[in-house]
């Protein structure tokens, strides 16, 4: 079993690669030999803007406590709708298993990290890891598969259906047209929703998740996020849910005492996966 300590303090190196052609992937290096857990990061910006370096805050806090962390780019919206930037995900976790050796990391202790609508897509690919609109890219000379080990999700937009009919209620018109830009029509939104996957009891992977989410998030009500952990826990998942009073969407990618605590918390999470069998 590998043991990590999240009150380690290790240096980190920074290393930009690609795991797949013209697609970047920026993997946060503990030093030392390991064997390290690892980590996929998966950015937000409503389905069509942002890159990996968004988490930076996060990923390296991550990864100075002993956590292979690789933040990848993917095809986005409108050019690539959904579900283009899924099937990237889902190869990037393989990716990460089958070079887990080249960063010091054990393969099986791959779980995934991810912000707003980056939190949609790797919960999609954790919980339909098989999924033939998802796992279509080949990655040659590996057998691995897009299993996580379990997830941290910032502020997540889990219910995207359910966003949709809030944002047009509240008329944010930036986030209803960049929203018909990604997935096209309201179907599309239900049949790629997490949650309505719980609410249609689909068979899916359910791996141990972690969701942090202020209080003052404009861009998901809090109680369609209690919903959905229901319903998680409802189908056998493990999930928890930590609410950060006053704090807007995004808080954590900026440095400070809120942050230091949502990665404090995330740390714990890991830590308490891995030490599972």
């Amino acid at each position: 079993m590998i043991k990590y300590d999240p009150d380690n303090r290790i240096e980190i190196t920074v290393k930009e690669l690609e795991y797949q052609d013209g697609l970047a992937v920026r993997v946060y290096q503990p030093a030392g030999a390991g064997p390290f857990p690892a980590l996929v990061d998966v950015h937000g910006g409503v389905w069509t803007n942002a890159d990996r370096t968004q988490n930076e805050v996060m990923d390296r806090a991550l990864a100075e406590s002993g956590i292979v962390v690789a933040a990848v780019d993917f095809r986005q919206a409108p050019d690539n709708p959904y579900p283009a930037q899924v099937a990237d995900v889902n190869l990037a976790s393989r990716w990460l298993k089958s070079r887990a050796a080249d960063f010091n990391a054990d393969p099986n202790t791959v779980g995934g990290i991810g912000s707003s609508s980056g939190g949609h897509t790797i919960s999609l690919s954790a919980m339909r890891p098989y999924h033939p609109d998802y796992s279509y890219i080949d990655l040659p000379d590996s057998d691995a598969d897009a299993t996580l080990k379990y997830l941290l999700l910032c502020w997540p937009i889990i219910a995207p259906y359910e966003r949709y009919k809030y944002v047009q209620e509240t008329g944010n018109d930036r986030i209803i047209g960049l929203s018909e830009g990604y997935f096209g029509t309201t179907d599309a939104m239900k049949e790629g929703s997490p949650f309505q996957i719980l609410k249609r009891g689909e068979k899916s992977a359910l791996p141990p998740t972690l969701i942090v989410q202020g209080t003052a998030d404009t861009n998901l009500p809090v109680p369609v996020t209690e919903r959905f952990a229901a319903a998680f826990q409802e189908a056998g998942g493990d999930i928890e849910l930590e609410l950060f009073p006053g704090m807007p969407h995004l808080f954590g990618n900026t440095a400070g005492p809120e942050s230091d605590r949502a990665v404090a918390l995330m740390k714990k999470f890991a830590a308490k996966c891995l030490s599972q069998a």
